[in-house]
């Protein structure tokens, strides 16, 4: 059966009673030649672990399973989780995990990469779960939105809490962009495959994560506002300090989050974490969103 001919795709999924489901952000891979790049940019051998999350109907599964020596696909879906084990049948090592990839804990499993085809609403936490594992993947190779894609690839200037916090983790790189026409349903908007080379420390040395990223969401916290406004209200500390620390990172407090690189990031850490204690400085409910 080709599963990437949409006939045959609608006919399996009559079968068994099955549907895209629009709350689930299912959108089946049909394309392949963006199969073949997916696949190609993993780079994947014999002696890989993968983690696939939201494998489908094991479009993407199968070739996974043909090239390395272990896939974990996760599938919250138990209709489709059910396609996907009779489809996948003949490939021993391959373990389906019904559930959600929210609760797949990664520890047990040692060195991995993560090949997804990802649903558009949950993208950013899947990333931010994976690289905030003990357990980081070696890569993660992903079919996502282009917007979200080019906010992560983005450079000072176009920065955003979600560009810092994924570039401190690992090197993002955009590998090709992706038509709408390339899955069923089709999606109202262009994806990319994004490559993600994880870092196996985070790009700092030393740095207290927590912290620093208290210090992110704080510069981040007040759209178009000037940096020593923003972590005035964001720290809850007053505005001339914050003028004083920045200029003692060598940071212009004029200026505004996205026109910081990460180095500046750095900067700012090492002077604020030397002045104050964050566990201590008032915290606002609207800078504890998630990245």
């Amino acid at each position: 059966m080709d599963l990437t001919n949409i006939l045959e795709l609608k006919k399996l999924l009559k079968t068994y009673g099955a549907w895209p489901n629009k709350d689930l952000g299912q959108h089946f891979l049909t394309d392949k030649n963006v199969l073949e790049k997916m696949i190609e940019t993993a780079d994947l051998n014999k002696n890989d672990v993968v983690v696939e999350v939201g494998p489908g109907i094991g479009i993407m599964t199968k070739e996974l399973a043909k090239r390395a020596k272990k896939v974990h696909a996760i599938e919250i879906d138990p209709k489709i989780a059910e396609i996907l084990s009779t489809i996948c049948v003949q490939y021993p090592n391959l373990k389906i995990v019904r559930g959600d990839i929210r609760d797949f804990d990664p520890k047990g499993i040692g060195r991995y990469k993560v090949v997804a085809n990802l649903p558009y609403y949950i993208t950013s936490h899947i990333i931010k779960k994976f690289l905030e594992e003990k357990n980081k993947p070696e890569t993660i190779t992903v079919l996502i939105q282009r917007e979200v894609a080019e906010r992560i690839c983005a450079k000072p200037g176009r920065m955003s809490i979600l560009a810092v916090a994924v570039q401190f983790y690992g090197i993002p790189e955009i590998k090709e962009l992706v038509s709408p026409l390339a899955f069923f349903p089709s999606p109202k908007v262009y994806s990319a495959i994004l490559k993600i080379k994880v870092f196996k420390e985070p790009l700092f040395e030393g740095v207290n994560t927590k912290a620093f990223f208290r210090l992110v969401k704080a510069g981040f916290g007040e759209k178009r506002k000037m940096l020593a406004n923003s972590m005035s209200g964001g720290l809850g500390i007053e505005k001339e300090l914050a003028e004083k620390l920045l200029r003692g990172a060598g940071v212009e407090p004029m200026l505004r989050a996205e026109r910081l690189s990460l180095d500046d990031w750095r900067r700012i850490y090492l002077v604020f974490t030397k002045y104050l204690k964050l566990g201590d400085v008032h915290e606002k409910a609207t800078d504890k969103s998630d990245w």
